[in-house]
């Protein structure tokens, strides 16, 4: 597959795995982890934070993916700035690509949804609207647009393809990458059901190709999830909890 972008002369040094790289991710699966299989037993202390379910619940996210955060704009800083200067040299890309790439991943979510049975919220899903009904809409930006997004595409696109596609078959790759981002949006879901699942796939699988097609630049896909991630946001705070309650009622 050739790229969208002239990407400048590799430089092989830059993907390896490094230290920082091998930290970051390590605490990011065993703090998934932790919370997957011990969220339940957490909830007692969680509430040490705030008294208030929804903001304790906030507040340890934010803390998670602020703290992972860091450590990933430390390690992926230099190819961030590189990539950031690709883009750069074509503006026009980015605001006629972003967009686009948002409506396809629209797009082939109704399709692999209509395909597979009616639609459902994903316990992720449910639980990010209960959060926005307490949390206002600027101290949820920080986490849901700017923080989640840009540690997701450090993890699953710019390590799972970018570093480990040098030791493993890229679409090999490609297809851990999707996978796995699908499946850390459904963890602590009851029951598993193809229409929640696909979702999460139909967006994996276009952050993946953006990524590959662009030629690995971790920041353009990180554009169009952060992009995705604040089209839902807007969404979801401009209709009010009791028309949105409905509708999940008829999607039912």
């Amino acid at each position: 597959m050739g790229t969208a972008l002239r990407t400048p002369a590799p430089r092989p040094e830059l993907y390896r795995f490094s230290r920082l790289d091998y930290l970051t991710a390590g605490l990011y699966v065993a703090v998934a982890a932790f919370f997957a299989v011990f969220g339940s037993l957490l909830a007692p202390l969680m509430l040490r934070l705030s008294p208030n379910p929804a903001v304790a619940s906030y507040s340890v996210n934010l803390i998670f993916y602020g703290g992972i955060g860091i450590l990933a704009l430390a390690a992926v800083r230099r190819i961030a700035a590189r990539d950031l200067r690709v883009l750069a040299t074509r503006p026009w890309f980015s605001l006629l690509m972003v967009p686009l790439a948002v409506v396809a991943m629209m797009i082939l979510t109704a399709i692999l949804v209509a395909v597979t049975g009616p639609p459902q919220t994903s316990a992720n899903q449910a639980g990010l609207q209960a959060l926005m009904q307490q949390v206002p809409a600027w101290l949820m930006v920080p986490l849901l647009v700017i923080v989640g997004p840009f540690v997701e595409e450090y993890i699953f696109r710019h390590l799972l393809i970018g570093k480990l596609s040098r030791r493993v078959n890229v679409w090999v790759c490609a297809g851990l990458s999707v996978v796995l981002f699908a499946a850390l949006h459904i963890i602590g879901q009851e029951a598993l059901a193809l229409p929640v699942l696909m979702p999460y796939l139909a967006m994996g699988a276009v952050l993946v190709f953006v990524y590959v097609w662009t030629g690995k630049n971790v920041m353009f896909s990180y554009f169009v999830h952060a992009s995705k991630n604040l089209l839902a946001v807007i969404f979801l705070y401009a209709i009010p909890p009791d028309v949105m309650e409905q509708l999940q009622k008829v999607q039912g």
